[in-house]
């Protein structure tokens, strides 16, 4: 029988001793770095051209902790109140290291104030009126000593333009990034985008690069395409994302959280 794992990170009592997670998290990171050299390679890409977002939604705060002993120090979260408890634990199991929280799920108004106490960046930013709650709540952050500094963020585009999905669409997006450039809370970073999941990937990339392209030709500092998830890295990292955000295929099936 293995003994009980002796690992902070741990829970007592868990059936999956520390060392296997780590090995299994280990396998998976090796192969996910391998894709994305292989993209960038078929590519024609300089491979540090790309990083790697470790999408931890519902993933333990021990585990974040492991990824962190492998090397990663960018996590993406999708929902505030999961995130602000996870930032808290994962200070705790490794104060030391200098970790970059992104919010990546859609963001709800009302909850600006407490996505700016540990986000690092916003990809999910969709309105102006989202974009102008977070800029009050950082400026508020900045008056109270809170924050050192404006906040990063990414406009989203829609592919297709379905507003259950989040995103602005063409015709909206360069608006929006219009707007955030002019917020004094915020730094108009680049942009994100969710390729939908039954579209054509090479037609719905080859239209996240276009509107990407745009905003970057108009606001030449938001330089940042934050594209391609678990499925379809190769394909965004063809048509120039910067930003991979992997969740699956890094960490494993999770259990679906509640809406």
């Amino acid at each position: 029988m293995t003994p009980p794992s002796t690992d902070p990170t741990v829970p007592v009592g868990d059936t999956v001793t520390a060392e296997t997670r780590r090995a299994e998290l280990a396998r998976r990171l090796a192969a996910v770095r391998e894709r994305i050299a292989a993209a960038c390679a078929a590519a024609g890409r300089d491979p540090d051209e790309v990083s790697l977002l470790a999408v931890t939604k519902t993933v333990p705060a021990h585990d974040v902790a492991l990824l962190v002993d492998l090397g990663l120090d960018a996590f993406g979260e999708n929902r505030v109140q999961e995130a602000m408890a996870k930032v808290a634990e994962v200070a705790a199991l490794r104060p030391a290291a200098r970790i970059r929280w992104h919010l990546v799920g859609r963001l709800q108004r009302n909850k600006a104030r407490a996505a700016v106490q540990w986000a690092h960046r916003v990809e999910s930013v969709d309105s102006t009126r989202l974009a102008d709650a977070l800029d009050r709540a950082v400026r508020r952050a900045l008056d109270e000593g809170r924050r050192a500094g404006p906040l990063s963020v990414l406009v989203q585009y829609s592919v297709d333009g379905d507003p259950n999905r989040g995103g602005a669409p063409d015709g909206v997006i360069d608006k929006l990034a219009d707007h955030v450039a002019t917020l004094p809370g915020l730094r108009l970073d680049g942009v994100m985008a969710v390729a939908p999941l039954h579209a054509d990937p090479e037609r719905a990339f080859a239209a996240i690069a276009a509107a990407a392209a745009r905003i970057r030709s108009a606001h030449p500092d938001a330089a940042i395409l934050s594209a391609g998830m678990s499925g379809d890295l190769e394909v965004a990292i063809r048509y120039g994302s910067h930003v991979v955000r992997v969740g699956t295929a890094l960490v494993g099936e999770r259990p679906i959280a509640s809406p």
